[in-house]
């Protein structure tokens, strides 16, 4: 059979200060059907674990779009419209189609669309009529939305934070959609909207044994698959939030009875799994106590994966002002300040004017007097399984052996390489910093005396009861205590 293959995502922090364009995209490699070829170690490297899955059981593969952007704010019009457009007539000109399998985050919305995945699957629809099965692969901070539902026969959302799954879920997906095509199975999709906003970490108790718990009803009794989406915080959209969907072979009453259970028992934890985030003063008290290091401090205000610019300068600044020192901290995204750097070459001692560029969720500019320690034109990190690029970067040394990682593509840390690629070493630091929420946790929990999350301030505020929202539904948890009425 023939399959059409496709990656479009990025997650759209409606309250950003910047928009989405297409240079966003451009940094990560926009890629019209040739991802697999001209990228296979970078952008296209999950194109091309999907090509290799397909065609190793014997069949044809179309590969159209393969973009992605760093979260930012809602997409410019006129690029989503491009991108979109590309990828719906490359689904034309492969026609006729047996299956189509695609790659979305799920939270990405643009001027004028407040549910860009919906739009995509919808039109895909149209043209493939309704017989071709549609798969979809989404991030776990997803919004599931009605017109995602109707429009697939399979949506499937990442079960773990971090992200390590990604593989695993493309492989259901196919599997799925190949007894769908051969007339083995008819999915039947059920939700149930938990009324519920936050960040939850599958990385420890209680969230570890409620992913287990989803995958242990999975092939059982006509459950075909399990989901639980987390939802963005940050999005400021209609059908925002945590969801849970199940889908069933061609069970509906069973779905729903489902999903409301499992929802009811996420629902009861609540209390138990939300992010366990401390303030900053806290937070470095509780990090001097421990022997030894390194200790590893999330910044998950200034997390860019979740739309902030990444130059917030609170943690630095108050860090300093305590003078504390073996510290190390990524990634800086300040232009100019790389540009300085550059020009002085290594080994230089400059004063340089750090972060606070972008608005007041930065904080004001550091000033400081450092030593340039390393330039690399093209830096990059390894992101779960593929890399992630950092573009020109460079390492400043300021006082205390105070190490900072300064890189030109805006970018949460993913992996400890982020520093050692440059020449820090971790291993002898009593601090390290990531400007990152969770998606650190798995390369530098191994490494970490212990790991603390810091609720510093900044554009993804841990605030969660509290954010402006203007369009979706505020009765949710935790800004309300009983949104269901169940108490």
């Amino acid at each position: 059979m023939k399959v059409l293959i496709a990656q479009f995502a990025t997650e759209t922090n409606t309250f950003a200060a910047f928009p989405t364009g297409r240079g966003a995209f451009e940094e990560y490699g926009i890629h019209f059907g040739d991802a697999t070829t001209v990228a296979p170690e970078g952008s296209g490297e999950f194109m091309l674990f999907l090509r290799q899955m397909i065609e190793r059981d014997g069949h044809e593969v179309a590969e159209s779009l393969c973009a992605f952007s760093q979260p930012a704010g809602r997409t410019v019009r006129a690029v989503y419209e491009e991108l979109r457009d590309a990828l719906l007539q490359d689904v034309r000109d492969a026609m006729p189609l047996d299956a189509v399998q695609l790659l979305l985050h799920g939270a990405m919305a643009a001027d004028g669309y407040d549910d860009c995945e919906g739009d995509v699957i919808a039109r895909i629809r149209e043209i493939v009529g309704p017989d071709v099965p549609i798969g979809v692969e989404l991030d776990l901070h997803c919004h599931f939305t009605e017109l995602m539902r109707r429009s697939a026969d399979v949506l499937i959302c990442f079960k773990e934070y971090p992200h390590i799954d990604g593989k695993e879920r493309a492989q259901e997906v196919w599997a799925l959609l190949k007894d769908c095509v051969a007339g083995r199975i008819q999915p039947t999709t059920a939700v149930f909207d938990c009324r519920m906003v936050g960040l939850w970490h599958t990385t420890r108790e209680p969230m570890q044994s409620f992913v287990a718990r989803m995958q242990s009803l999975e092939g059982k009794d006509g459950v075909l698959s399990v989901s639980l989406g987390h939802g963005f915080p940050w999005g400021d959209v209609p059908e925002s939030g945590a969801k849970l969907w199940v889908i069933t072979d061609n069970d509906l009453p069973r779905a729903q009875r489902l999903a409301e259970q499992l929802g009811r028992e996420f629902w009861e934890l609540r209390d138990l799994t939300g992010a366990p985030v401390v303030g900053i003063d806290e937070a470095l008290d509780r990090a001097l106590a421990v022997t030894g290091g390194p200790v590893v401090l999330g910044d998950g205000a200034d997390n860019p994966g979740g739309g902030a610019p990444g130059d917030s300068t609170f943690l630095l600044r108050r860090i300093l002002e305590r003078g504390i020192g073996d510290v190390a901290l990524a990634a800086f995204w300040d232009l100019g300040a790389i540009q300085i750097c550059k020009d002085s070459g290594v080994g230089a001692r400059v004063d340089l004017r750090l972060g606070g560029k972008c608005g007041p969720s930065s904080g004001d500019p550091v000033d400081l007097r450092v030593t340039v320690k390393a330039v690399l034109e093209q830096h990059s990190q390894s992101a779960m399984g593929a890399r992630a690029p950092l573009g020109a970067s460079v390492w400043v040394q300021a006082e205390n052996g105070i190490d900072l990682v300064l890189a030109s593509v805006r970018s949460q840390v993913f992996g400890t390489d982020a520093f050692t690629g440059l020449g820090i070493d971790l291993s002898a630091k009593k601090l390290v910093v990531v400007k990152s929420t969770q998606h650190f946790h798995a390369e530098f929990a191994p490494i970490a005396k212990e790991v603390i999350y810091v609720a510093s301030p900044g554009a993804l505020t841990s605030d969660i009861a509290n954010i402006p929202y203007q369009v979706r539904d505020r009765q949710y948890w935790p800004r309300v205590a009983d949104p269901h009425g169940w108490l």
